[in-house]
């Protein structure tokens, strides 16, 4: 029997599988970079070692020296999670050659699946011929061969990108992945990705755990899933359940996997299979009430199936939790997560309050997942919990997930709906202005922040202002400026008329709006502050009164976006030289992805502080492009 696990993985899947390890009496390992020393995963696990760096090439896809790891600390077994090595046969076979027990698939599984272009040749397809690529192929996908996530995946539209793209794909992929290998396939618009969860033992038994729709996506990386995928029809249903068998058969498959089809136009189309746990098999547990990490043990262990799959119930919905603006480019935030707090839902997290969210990895904070006998009633919570949360640090994708949970084009996939609905990868593109529009109450929130703040210097006041300084207050919070006064009469604000005082204390304000009660509780960390209220959720960078000279950034500086390092530069761009607005001048690293800098006018590059290799700070100076004068 398994006695000890190694997680050869970070973040929210390393915490999930310790879970069910400490369920089962087993004792847990973690491995850890320079830059993780103190994350959550660390903290969980019963003894951790340190692989030393930051980079995961340094690290978290160094097996030889998780292998040597495992044996150091006594572990009997590896678990891979997802990403970086776990669908790696090579690293499989070095932790079975130390003795170790492997939870996954068999190497050779591994290999005939995990690489993308050879498990569509197993299935029958075939990856198109980079070298006979035409106009005709258009629109392309770029897909990495060794990983998913969305990494080192690109859609190419005109031909004349794909070289640039592929650069950028196979440098991404290298990054994440350790291998650069990328295939090109046709790409099919308005397609719904589904997929199909499977479990096989070594005895021939494979289960079939339904399916799952996974169509909302960002840069080909997963947000919202859920099980069962909703509208597909018994003969489609079946359809995918029989190819999934039959890619287990072909392989000879054992533990947990996930054979991943785009459906369009009614008809299923293979995309792959991932030899591994995937980050939305909460969904799944929940529907059929199973645990896959505790089954992948089982299984690892040479116990069999039964041969009974379990009945599914209900209908389950996972959030991801993404430290990102989806306003500015999805761009990942970094910064002091200073609360989580989510109630009613299943959080499978990576980070807590006080943690530190880095440069390094995929800015993941936490996966929420709620149950429920419906669709409708499965969504309607979730929404509800996030918009409920309390969520303070880095910004987030929260309010564009509950728009998400919300919108008809989401909605409508229910079966009792009477809106169209509109369930496909294009869901993002489509509606991201709607989604990440700026939430209403902004300047109410804003002035319950600067009351809060009187009250943090004057004691707590409501109906009474003796101690209350009555000259006019003016505060400023983001692009908010509150004017204000107290008097003995009660709250002074010319610019929120409809707008009573009730009470105010240092973390919580009542403000009557238009006949209404609301009540905002008033959260203030340096020079930021959140304000949650049943309206929602806002925060606000503090601001000094007058900006200040010294703060002013001339006409076209190139800021960078986020924190990360400068990868590579544009070929033939330096000083000097004149650009075209949209075009390509360098590109950023940061949690694993790439994010291109382009020239935000036509002009002449006057400087370039950009240089391969070298770390940047959100806001740090890229370069500077001096527009073209206006004509006469």
């Amino acid at each position: 029997m398994i006695r000890s696990v190694l997680v050869a993985n970070r973040g929210e899947i390393a915490c999930r599988v310790f879970r069910t390890c400490r369920e089962l009496g087993i004792a847990t390992v973690a491995v850890f970079s320079d830059a993780d020393a103190g994350a959550l995963h660390v903290r969980e696990a019963d003894a951790a070692v340190r692989l030393p760096g930051a980079a995961p090439a340094e690290t978290y896809l160094r097996g030889d020296l998780i292998v040597r790891a495992a044996l150091a600390a006594g572990a009997d077994a590896v678990h891979p999670g997802y990403g970086f090595l776990s669908e790696n046969a090579g690293f499989a076979r070095a932790v079975t050659a130390a003795g170790l027990t492997w939870i996954g698939p068999p190497p050779e599984a591994i290999e005939a699946m995990a690489s993308k272009p050879r498990a569509k040749e197993l299935m029958g397809l075939a990856p198109l011929d980079l070298a006979g690529v035409t106009d005709a192929d258009l629109p392309l996908l770029i897909k990495a061969a060794a990983g998913g996530g969305g990494r080192g995946m690109r859609v190419v539209r005109q031909l004349d990108a794909l070289k640039g793209e592929l650069t950028a794909a196979r440098s991404e992929a290298l990054s994440a992945f350790g291998d650069g290998e990328v295939f090109v396939e046709p790409y099919i618009e308005g397609g719904r990705h589904v997929e199909v969860q499977i479990l096989a033992d070594a005895y021939g038994t494979v289960w079939v755990l339904g399916t799952r729709d996974c169509s909302l996506q960002r840069r080909h990386q997963k947000v919202i899933e859920e099980a069962p995928a909703p509208g597909l029809g018994p003969e489609l249903g079946e359809e995918l359940r029989a190819l999934a068998v039959r890619a287990a058969k072909a392989t000879e498959y054992r533990g947990a996997g996930t054979v991943e089809f785009l459906v369009a136009d009614g008809r299923a189309h293979f995309l792959e299979m991932n030899t591994r746990l995937q980050v939305e098999h909460p969904v799944t547990e929940a529907v059929f009430g199973i645990d896959l990490v505790a089954l992948q043990l089982r299984i690892a262990e040479g116990e069999a199936l039964p041969a009974a799959v379990p009945e599914p119930k209900g209908h389950a919905i996972e959030a991801r939790l993404y430290a990102e603006d989806p306003s500015a480019g999805w761009a990942p935030q970094t910064g002091v997560l200073h609360q989580l707090a989510l109630d009613g839902v299943r959080l499978d997290q990576g980070y807590a309050a006080g943690d530190s969210i880095g440069v390094h990895y995929d800015p993941l904070l936490a996966k929420a997942v709620v149950h429920a006998p419906t669709r409708a009633e499965a969504a309607r919570r979730l929404a509800g919990a996030l918009e409920r949360a309390r969520i303070h640090g880095p910004v987030t994708n929260r309010d564009l997930l509950v728009r998400s949970l919300r919108h008809p084009d989401f909605t409508g996939a229910d079966e009792d709906s009477h809106a169209p609905g509109r369930l496909d990868t294009g869901f993002y593109e489509r509606n991201l202005a709607t989604l990440t529009a700026p939430l209403p109450g902004a300047r109410h929130a804003a002035l319950a922040a600067a009351l809060a703040d009187a009250a943090s210097r004057a004691g707590r006041f409501g109906g009474g202002w003796r101690n209350v300084p009555s000259q006019p207050q003016v505060k400023r919070y983001g692009e908010h400026e509150v004017r204000y006064r107290l008097t003995r009469e009660g709250l002074v604000a010319d610019d929120y008329p409809g707008v009573r005082l009730e009470s105010a204390a240092p973390g919580r304000v009542r403000l009557e709006i238009d006949g209404l009660v609301r009540e905002f509780t008033v959260a203030r960390y340096g020079g930021a502050v959140h304000v949650d209220s049943a309206a929602g959720s806002h925060a606000f960078p503090v601001l000094p009164r007058f900006t200040d000279p010294g703060d002013l950034v001339a006409p076209g500086s190139l800021l960078a976006p986020m924190p990360g390092v400068v990868v590579r530069v544009a070929d033939g761009v330096g000083e000097g030289c004149r650009v075209s607005a949209g075009q390509p001048l360098l590109w950023l690293e940061a949690m694993k992805m790439e994010h291109r800098v382009t020239a935000p006018a036509s002009g002449t590059l006057t400087a370039l502080h950009a240089v391969p290799g070298r770390q940047v700070e959100v806001g740090a100076l890229l370069a500077v492009v001096v527009s073209e004068a206006e004509p006469a």
